[in-house]
């Protein structure tokens, strides 16, 4: 008879992938450190995508494509750990919400990319608008999918012991401001809490795939 599969499969390539994940964000965010921030004008984007960082520019693409791409393994692992103990539909939520993060950090770095790209002659009202789309898809976009990918996993998981009530109730409270921020489609001030969620939520997600680790490791004991 084979042996039963262990209760530490899956937690251990969970936390790889989000150290890695943290990692690819840090490194994006050093090599973007001086990307022109939302009120820039159409002009001074085109000098700066187009004249002066190209290099960064490419850098920061390819970062944020291959951490695009462990989003999805990521949320698939975190998914399949969370539906085996508790909610089916908080593990579901929690993948979708990975796979459509996956989708918008992808297209703002193809916007990105492209923007570096632009003929020198191009109208700057065209950078300003790949450039807003680029925040947008980023910022936003990711920020919304996150959240469902947070609210998934602490609402599949409540009650089960599988994650701190800390870790849990940090995920929501990240996951919240997730939702809160499409409010600044209205008011454009409620972007401060983009970077609450695309860091905040890293760390969290490093501390959620610890916290699953160690579960994992108690009940094998």
């Amino acid at each position: 008879m084979s042996a039963p599969a262990s209760p530490l499969r899956g937690a251990v390539p969970l936390l790889i992938a989000t150290l890695t994940y943290a990692v690819l964000t840090a490194a994006y965010v050093v090599a973007n450190s001086a990307t022109p921030q939302p009120g820039t004008s159409g002009d001074d984007l085109l000098r700066y995508y187009v004249h002066d960082h190209g290099t960064a520019i490419d850098l920061g693409a390819f970062l944020l494509v291959v951490a695009a791409v462990l989003v999805v393994p990521i949320a698939a692992l975190l998914s399949r750990l969370v539906r085996r103990e508790q909610s089916a539909a908080g593990a579901a939520t929690a993948f979708a919400g990975g796979v459509l993060a996956t989708g918008s950090l992808a297209s703002s770095a193809a916007l990105t990319w492209a923007l570096g790209r632009l003929p020198e002659d191009s109208p700057a009202a065209l950078a300003r608008a790949m450039a807003d789309l680029s925040f947008l898809t980023g910022g936003l976009g990711y920020a919304v999918s996150f959240a469902l990918l947070a609210a998934g996993t602490c609402l599949a998981v409540r009650g089960s012991g599988l994650l701190p009530r800390a870790c849990a109730t940090t995920g929501l409270v990240i996951a919240a401001a997730g939702f809160a921020a499409t409010l600044m489609l209205l008011v454009f001030g409620f972007s401060y809490l983009l970077p609450v969620v695309r860091f905040g939520g890293t760390a969290w997600l490093v501390w959620a795939a610890f916290a699953l680790a160690r579960s994992r490791r108690e009940v094998s004991a």
